[in-house]
């Protein structure tokens, strides 16, 4: 079992990966215990000089006014955490709970937030007993962070709320806590604001998103290639000197990508010196790197933005080193937002020229000679004409889930809060669209290894070799129309995971 060790100088993206989708054990290293107990002395200092201080000594959002009384100030923490786990709706994935905990704890662990050591720990003995809070779905608005959702996971903490059971039921929290033997925490002054504000929901998400998309836009480059393959395409558009001259480092990527994987290819030496081939394909095909390349430039500048992210302080107050307490608004997730916006948008488009270029392989008119709907015996029989209705439904959703969640601001806390950043709701329809693109390069894949086998005997490319060989067990070959829903879930879990890139790899090398 791997181990995350969580220093005060903040984790890694990877980190984030082994304990949300992974096993790995988390565990405080003692300069950031350190960083902790110096942070909480400074609070401890100002309880006992009776300053009013924001979060310390005074009510919240709206009521930064109202003082409160030394002898209620832990009760004012518990509080706070009831009231704040107001979320509904279905609960949010284990991994993305898992994620929020952890950069929970990187947070308080950065030495700012003014909490006990013991507070980071309790979160730590959650993720190392594998409790998950019950986290709903509908709460957070971004700002002063992701107050709902980390409340409900702060209500574990003390005993209460709920806990996302191992058949996603759900248990109380006072049960889920004795039956790995562990204790509900005191709060003691500050805590639970510490606790609940900062931007860990929606960063978490993103991280993930992050991680997600890497390997889809990859599988794009894969799935156009096998798809361009089928078509009798051309591999000239795809020429490194026609995109040096367009230098956008993502699009001469994908370029490469798409020219590597169409070499060593019987298919595509078929109609190499045919005159009487198009001159020209289509944008589908032939633009392919310049959509899928502005998607990877996105997503380099959407890791930028979370790599800062992970080395932000985003509480509020946050305890400065020389004992001042400041207010901050550090805990917007205007950053987050537009990137998740932004990545949705590129992502949403690498889907629909995906959906276009399966929409021209059914196409007898159009796919060069294959037959309709890749079917032999099109008229009695279907063939694929419905995948294609499944992946123009998913292209209509994502067009509407790119709309920007970041510009739809609302009030709240009687206008303390005037404006919020929607940044939950902008990652978590990121993660919506980037599962819908998971869909739709499956249905491409499922065309373009469909197309090839029709293309026979004439062999493939390596790449179109691995496919077929994926999934050639589900597929089988071309022939009377089949129960399709199968052989489309086969597709995607083929696109989905790591082993078809890998074997597409060791036959032709590293794809960008």
């Amino acid at each position: 079992m791997s181990t995350v060790v969580i220093q005060p100088t903040g984790i890694s993206p990877a980190d984030v990966l082994a304990v949300a989708r992974g096993t790995a054990k988390v565990v405080l290293d003692p300069a950031a215990v350190e960083a902790m107990a110096a942070s909480r002395s400074i609070v401890d200092g100002i309880e006992a000089a009776g300053r009013p201080v924001y979060g310390v000594s005074t009510g919240f959002g709206a009521l930064a006014n109202t003082f409160v009384a030394p002898e209620r100030r832990a009760e004012l923490q518990h509080a706070l955490i009831r009231s704040h786990a107001a979320g509904i709706g279905a609960p949010m994935p284990r991994e993305v709970v898992r994620a929020m905990m952890l950069l929970r704890v990187r947070s308080l662990a950065l030495g700012r937030s003014g909490v006990r050591p013991l507070v980071a720990e309790a979160l730590v003995d959650l993720l190392n007993h594998d409790v998950t809070p019950w986290v709903p779905e509908h709460g957070s608005l971004g700002a002063s962070g992701d107050l709902a959702p980390l409340a409900h996971c702060a209500l574990v903490l003390l005993g209460e709320g709920w806990v996302l059971g191992p058949a996603g039921d759900r248990i109380p929290a006072a049960d889920a806590l004795r039956r790995v033997g562990l204790a509900p925490v005191e709060l003691a002054a500050k805590e639970g604001l510490a606790l609940i504000n900062g931007t860990d929901g929606m960063l978490g998400m993103l991280l993930l998103a992050i991680h997600d998309a890497r390997h889809l836009f990859t599988m794009a480059d894969v799935t156009a290639a096998l798809a361009i393959e089928a078509m009798l395409g051309s591999e000239r558009p795809f020429l490194p000197e026609l995109h040096a001259i367009r230098p956008h480092p993502g699009q001469a990527t994908s370029a490469a990508n798409i020219h590597q994987l169409l070499q060593s290819s019987a298919v595509m030496d078929s109609h190499r010196d045919d005159l009487a081939h198009a001159v020209q394909d289509a944008y589908s095909m032939r633009c392919a790197p310049q959509v899928a390349g502005a998607a990877r430039d996105t997503l380099d500048f959407v890791e930028v933005v979370a790599g800062r992210e992970l080395r932000s302080v985003v509480d509020n107050p946050v305890v400065l080193p020389d004992g001042r307490v400041e207010s901050t608004g550090n805990f917007h997730g205007a950053p987050l937002g537009f990137a998740a916006d932004y990545l949705a948008i590129a992502a949403a488009e690498v889907g629909a020229i995906a959906e276009r270029r399966v929409d021209r392989l059914l196409d007898v008119t159009r796919s060069r000679d294959l037959p309709a709907f890749l079917s032999p015996d099109a008229g009695v029989n279907s063939g694929l004409m419905i995948a294609q209705y499944t992946a123009a439904g998913i292209v209509a959703e994502n067009r509407r889930l790119a709309a920007p969640a970041s510009v739809d601001s609302l009030p709240t806390s009687g206008m303390q809060e005037d404006h919020v950043s929607m940044g939950w709701a902008a990652a978590k329809k990121l993660r919506t669209v980037l599962d819908n693109l998971t869909s739709l390069l499956a249905v491409e894949l499922l065309a373009a290894v469909r197309g090839l086998q029709l293309r026979a005997p004439l062999t493939p490319s390596p790449a179109g070799r691995a496919a077929l060989a994926a999934l050639a067990a589900v597929v089988g070959d071309p022939g009377p129309d089949v129960f399709l829903a199968p052989l489309m879930e086969a597709a995607r879990d083929v696109l989905r995971g790591p082993e078809l890139r890998a074997a597409i790899e060791r036959e032709i090398g590293p794809l960008g």
